[in-house]
């Protein structure tokens, strides 16, 4: 056998590698499944995630106080939730926001789910009960994701990229959502923008595979300035 065959024959045999993760898997997901197709992290993007993540804390640190202050004083509980997300590769990190729901809101979640408004693996609900009354406030204007910027920071997240779904849920993924986890997630990205009232999760998938293919300076730029007003329109949020 050719070595050019050898070597079609293993691009084959990588590519056949299954891309959804047993229900054994340990929370550390990496291996030739996940982290061999990340794409690589362009410089231009994390000084974009460094220079905008500094700025909007320094703009928007009044308000984050005063909405730490407004949950310690509305609901007992921490001020922060923190929950273990799908990072690029399929590595676990922690997200963190503002508590927005009951301190017992992940032990609700399995008696909710038969009211999911959306296919696929995602859960959206409206009118959930978890929310406190300081939450729907903060989550109709996604305020609630400002320490998001924190995880950008550090280097978890982008200021823009796919959502981060909690690992929990990974494993409901279809095999070709995984390569949602081909680069870092973010803040926004084009189904926040676009199409964050739609219910269907194999279309916010496409979404993201959609900018995965086109990832961009400009497009970044667009996307960025486009959020502005789908956050301030509220569009799809709950």
């Amino acid at each position: 056998m050719s070595l050019a065959q050898n070597r079609t024959d293993f691009a084959r045999s990588l590519l056949a590698l299954p891309r959804k993760a047993p229900a054994s898997a340990p929370l550390v997901k990496e291996g030739p499944g996940l982290s061999l197709f990340e794409a690589p992290f362009p410089w231009w993007k994390r000084a974009m995630d460094l220079a905008g993540a500094l700025a909007a804390l320094a703009v928007f640190a009044p308000a984050m106080i005063a909405i730490a202050i407004a949950i310690k004083l509305t609901s007992s509980g921490p001020v922060f939730f923190t929950q273990v997300r799908g990072g690029r590769g399929g590595r676990p990190f922690k997200l963190y926001k503002f508590r927005s729901m009951a301190v017992d809101a992940e032990a609700r979640k399995a008696d909710l789910m038969r009211f999911n408004e959306r296919s696929g693996v995602a859960f959206k609900m409206t009118g959930d009960p978890r929310v406190t009354r300081i939450g729907r406030i903060i989550r109709k204007t996604s305020l609630d994701e400002l320490p998001q910027l924190f995880n950008v920071l550090v280097g978890d997240m982008s200021l823009v990229g796919p959502r981060p779904l909690p690992v929990s849920e990974e494993k409901d993924y279809n095999s070709w959502h995984w390569r949602r986890l081909d680069v870092k997630p973010g803040l926004t990205c084009i189904w926040q923008v676009t199409s964050r009232h739609d219910h269907d999760f194999d279309r916010w998938v496409r979404l993201d595979l959609e900018y995965i293919r086109k990832r961009s300076f400009w497009l970044d730029l667009v996307l960025l300035f486009k959020t502005v007003p789908a956050v301030l329109m509220q569009r799809g949020a709950c």
